[in-house]
């Protein structure tokens, strides 16, 4: 975007990376869309740029937490989500909803709380584990998209949670109990959901796409963006895949 012309801003959110605070390794839909938040209130007094023109993108989980993000700042004019997951959805429901009824909920809720006292007995947080070392060869495509991803040059960095050890187990208990998007459609600013046809998590962009357009008046400004032949992982990095053109020119119309 910054090559296009575009003043952009990265960040690690909260509890990752090169972000401060404790506890480590956890994400939440408040905490998450907070940073959000607060990287609009950094541009927002910055003197170069126009205030009135922010917009923000979100990649794979924090794709569904810019969505969050829109339905409650009124201050952002455009949001890009790219092969977005819907993290509540699979904390509630499992991959593709195949966990979706209440024994199963309630038995991962058992399994979360009892960890949640270990770790408070060994003052440390377990956690979930990042992308396995080694794929089996019967293993999803997805996960093996994962593995060329995370444990690779092209996207292994030492303070990747998803390279290494993975989140805190204890982000589920947020997660689990919270239900995103529930707002959607009310966003009255312009949104652009970015899929890839071949992706395993293409049921919830369309889905979310769906629920942000049901019993809305706002939908001359929203879109679905379907990139053929594009898996999940080729949208977090595959330049030749991305659709910048068609994202470029919705930001240049809702800006202006």
């Amino acid at each position: 975007m910054a090559e296009r012309g575009f003043l952009a801003i990265a960040f690690d959110p909260s509890f990752t990376g090169e972000s401060g605070g404790t506890l480590r390794y956890i994400n939440s839909p408040d905490i998450n869309v907070e940073d959000f938040q607060s990287a609009i209130d950094y541009l927002s007094n910055l003197e170069n740029v126009d205030s009135e023109k922010i917009g923000i993108i979100g990649i794979c989980g924090w794709g569904g937490f810019a969505l969050q993000t829109a339905c409650i700042d009124t201050r952002i004019k455009f949001t890009i989500v790219s092969t977005m997951y819907d993290m509540s959805r699979i904390a509630g429901n499992g991959y593709f909803d195949e966990q979706d009824n209440e024994e199963a909920r309630y038995q991962a809720r058992v399994s979360i709380n009892n960890q949640r006292t270990e770790d408070f007995k060994n003052k440390e947080y377990k956690l979930l584990g990042g992308v396995a070392e080694v794929v089996p060869d019967d293993a999803p495509q997805f996960l093996k998209d994962y593995h060329a991803y995370y444990k690779t040059p092209r996207g292994y960095h030492k303070r990747s949670l998803n390279s290494n050890n993975g989140w805190a187990v204890q982000s589920n208990t947020s997660l689990m109990n919270t239900k995103l998007f529930t707002y959607s459609n009310e966003i009255r600013s312009a949104v652009m959901i970015v899929h890839g046809e071949n992706a395993h998590s293409l049921y919830m962009g369309k889905d979310a796409y769906n629920q942000m357009i049901n019993k809305s008046k706002y939908t001359d400004n929203k879109e679905l963006v379907i990139v053929p032949n594009a898996t999940h992982c080729d949208l977090y990095d595959q330049k030749d895949k991305i659709p910048f053109d068609k994202i470029e020119k919705f930001i240049n119309e809702n800006i202006n």
